[in-house]
């Protein structure tokens, strides 16, 4: 076992599979000689040459087009976008190209694309560097999404993920690329459908994903300390969400909160209450509990930016408020 760094990890699993599969290749601003932005593609074009680690002109919608292209054809493109906040202008291409093509060619067409990059809300990047894209993408048909947490699952999915035959949105937050984690040095995938069981225990369920993992853990690690045990479930899957793990936790706790960085409005939280309600609203002793972001743009001023973000102590609060009720 190795200590890595998230992109790191995020390189290593780009690499083994460019290596395992010659129709594999990654485009992108500044993803050749320049390593891309966050450095997870560096070196990448010396090993494997200008074309299987292709710099793009400033205009995702076209290189968006080109990749959904080369996957009609054959090829396994990986996109990077430098920010996912700039993927927006190639939303027409990723809903009406990338997510509905293997259905209405009739399944002649495969669209086997990896869509990654930076999101979420960094340390002062303004709002139009700060969106939480997840909502946005998870109404559209076709689309697998998976948002990684931990240097260990980024590489284990992103090597699912270019191995799976359709689109996949991968969410990889922008603050997580220095975090460090032991690495196995013998090959490992995982699969894009799971949620993780980060912690077991009795008294509430908590759902998260990304960096809000992290908050979460914070929390639950001072609480345990005070005689709480709260049970911890990482979605990784945003679409489908692994609704059968988190019913599986309900049937021990009877008690939800879900912790997110998305808007409340229409946010990834708002799928997985309806989705609770839907089929396992018998479980509950309570009312569910939604901690998310503040519904208006990222502002750049640190302090206003903060005050936007779900941290540990709101976590804190919310589960002794339902566990001591």
């Amino acid at each position: 076992m190795s200590q890595v760094f998230m992109f790191d990890a995020l390189r290593e699993a780009t690499d083994e599979e460019m290596q395992r599969d010659s129709s594999v290749f990654v485009l992108g601003e500044d993803v050749g000689h320049y390593g891309g932005s966050y450095k997870v593609t560096k070196d990448l074009h010396a090993k494997y040459g200008d074309l299987r680690a292709l710099d793009t002109p400033i205009a995702e919608n076209s290189f968006m087009g080109m990749a959904i292209g080369a996957a009609i054809t054959g090829l396994r493109p990986i996109v990077e976008g430098m920010n996912m906040s700039f993927l927006l202008l190639a939303f027409n291409q990723i809903s009406n190209n990338a997510g509905m093509l293997r259905y209405t060619s009739g399944g002649n067409f495969e669209i086997p694309i990896v869509i990654r990059g930076p999101g979420g809300v960094g340390r002062q990047l303004g709002a139009e560097h700060s969106q939480r894209l997840e909502a946005y993408f998870q109404a559209i048909p076709g689309l697998k999404i998976v948002a990684c947490s931990t240097p260990y699952n980024a590489k284990g999915l992103l090597k699912s993920a270019i191995r799976d035959n359709n689109p996949v949105i991968f969410f990889e937050h922008v603050l997580l690329y220095n975090s460090k984690d032991e690495l196995p040095e013998y090959e490992y995938s995982l699969p894009l459908d799971k949620a993780e069981l980060v912690k077991e225990g009795r008294d509430v369920t908590i759902v998260t994903y990304s960096r809000m993992r992290h908050h979460v853990m914070q929390a639950v690690n001072q609480l345990t300390l005070e005689g709480y045990d709260p049970e911890v479930i990482d979605l990784i899957s945003l679409k489908p969400i692994d609704i059968s793990a988190i019913s599986k936790s309900l049937f021990k706790t009877h008690r939800l909160i879900i912790v997110e960085e998305c808007m409340k409005t229409g946010g990834i939280g708002a799928e997985i209450i309806a989705q609770v309600n839907d089929c396992y609203f018998d479980l509950l002793d309570s009312p569910i509990v939604r901690l998310s972001s503040k519904d208006l743009p990222t502002p750049y001023n640190g302090k206003l930016e903060k005050a936007t973000v779900v941290y540990p102590c709101q976590i804190i609060d919310a589960i002794k408020a339902i566990v001591d009720q």
